[in-house]
């Protein structure tokens, strides 16, 4: 039996190269749908399956040497919409079959790199999986966009002159419903995400969760933070400067743009470091066992320290202190969502705050790495605060609103469907930036996604984005600058003719 080419040789330095560079990549990649831990590389992917569908060549170094240099080509995200490569990779693929189209089945497709590639080199492709997210996630990749995504040609009145323009229908739809739900949820829940008197928005909310300092001569609260910079950029220094007044710890924002910085202060030592806190009015150390203690007996508690804000895209962020204007905001974005939570959990049956335990964090490993428990945040719903569960799920009530809505305007169930799932991966997205063990990047300047890595380790101090705004990992960021884009490049992918 003839070998195929991957038996023999293959690029592995060069393709592993592309692999690696695809981890900058988000306009348009699966991976700004939803995260999958286990997703291979689609340059890999693409490249293999080529590599393994098509004959070994001559043994004529010419020859090698041209497939070397195109499977390296065919591995390039840049030339993965590319016509004149993926119609060469299909001939090929198609010669070596004997002009019939492959069937390739993945039987745990997971993320869908491998079935998707399979699909965009000509494949008849079946992709198989028991995990209900990847499901959906197969679904959103190799199903709604090769099913209602191809462009059509629609008329449009230019007044005077007739005219059309080819739109995609499900990207225009994910849109127009995306923008219905936002526009929903602004309606009611806006006014907890107040803009100042100067217009300026604020994008995220600096909290730092506290402990009480067991110098029983002491007590004060000591605000639980691991550093103190806002912004470390090289044309930007800002830091948030803890003094003492009394017993208590208050801040200053200081640094570029704001009261000078303190020649003796460090913003890189913060108050906790793996659990061990020190109190900054006394200097008495709290152990790690004892602060652990103290969350779990309900004797921790949290604080709004600052606000991050913005005047517009490009415009740059600053920053203020948390005012008690804030802190009622917040308070009565508590109080509406018991009475949210208790008119949903009529309607639909369930608690739409999740109740599940979280994973206990002891022994070694993947249990390891859940540390939550040990700081008695005991149920997922523990990793949210009052106003990201409020956010959370007034998103998802607007989403199966929109699917209702839908269904009353006559839109066909099976494409509602496919609508509405692009909507439920937008509020799966948000979520990744909504929780209380989200950091804000002084770097950048903006609140970061949960799952830095495959752990929900402990966060001392957190980032509470507003997903109203169009920060990063906010509802516009999300569906609009990663999911859409998602969707129009999956549509562009060449339907393949399966001979019935």
């Amino acid at each position: 039996m003839k070998k195929t080419f991957i038996e023999v040789s293959f690029p592995v330095k060069e393709v592993s190269e592309e692999s690696a560079r695809e981890k900058n990549i988000r306009h348009g990649h699966i991976s700004t749908l939803h995260i999958w831990w286990a997703r291979r590389p689609l340059a890999s992917s693409r490249a293999t399956s080529y590599a393994a569908l098509i004959p070994a060549v001559s043994e004529d170094p010419t020859e090698w040497n041209k497939k070397w240099q195109f499977l390296i080509k065919l591995s390039k995200w840049k030339n993965s919409l590319n016509p004149v490569v993926i119609e060469k990779a299909r001939k090929d693929i198609l010669e070596a079959n004997g002009g019939k189209v492959p069937r390739v089945l993945d039987p745990f497709s997971g993320g869908g790199s491998i079935p998707l590639e399979a699909l965009r080199l000509g494949c008849e492709v079946h992709a198989v999986e028991y995990n209900p997210v990847a499901v959906l996630i197969l679904k959103c990749t190799l199903e709604y966009p090769q099913k209602y995504g191809k462009l059509k040609e629609v008329s449009k009145d230019l007044g005077l002159i007739k005219g059309s323009e080819v739109k995609n229908p499900l990207l225009e739809d994910v849109k127009k419903w995306g923008n219905w739900v936002l526009e929903e949820a602004r309606k009611e829940i806006g006014r907890f995400y107040p803009s100042d008197e100067d217009g300026s928005i604020p994008v995220g909310y600096i909290w730092a969760r506290t402990i009480p300092c067991q110098n029983p001569l002491c007590g004060a609260e000591i605000p639980l933070m691991r550093q103190f910079w806002l912004a470390k950029k090289d044309n930007k220094e800002v830091a948030l400067y803890p003094y003492v007044e009394g017993k208590e710890v208050k801040f200053k924002i200081v640094g570029d743009g704001y009261e000078k910085m303190p020649a003796d202060f460090n913003p890189e030592k913060g108050t906790v470091s793996r659990a061990v806190a020190v109190c900054p009015v006394c200097g008495g150390v709290v152990d790690d066992d004892t602060t652990r203690k103290l969350f779990q007996q309900g004797k921790a508690g949290q604080r709004m320290v600052a606000v991050v804000l913005s005047q517009g895209k490009g415009e740059g962020k600053f920053y203020r202190l948390a005012t008690d204007k804030d802190l009622e905001v917040f308070k009565e974005a508590e109080r509406y969502l018991e009475e949210k939570r208790e008119k949903l959990m009529e309607e639909w049956g369930i608690d739409p705050v999740p109740d599940e335990p979280t994973p206990e964090g002891k022994g070694r490993g993947a249990e390891r790495a859940f540390s939550v428990r040990n700081y008695g945040l005991d149920t997922y719903g523990d990793l949210f605060n009052s106003r990201q569960k409020l956010a959370l799920i007034t998103f998802t009530e607007k989403v199966r609103l929109a699917y209702k809505k839908m269904l009353e305007e006559g839109y066909d169930g099976e494409y509602a469907k496919a609508v509405v799932s692009y909507l439920g991966l937008g509020v799966s997205r948000v979520s990744e930036y909504m929780s209380n063990l989200c950091i804000h990047d002084n770097t950048q300047e903006r609140t970061v996604h949960i799952f830095g890595r495959q752990a929900l380790p402990m966060v001392w101090d957190y980032s509470e984005l507003n997903p109203l705004s169009e920060a990063v990992g906010s509802w516009v960021s999300m569906l609009f600058r990663r999911i859409l884009l998602s969707i129009s490049h999956l549509s562009q992918i060449p339907p393949v003719e399966v001979e019935k």
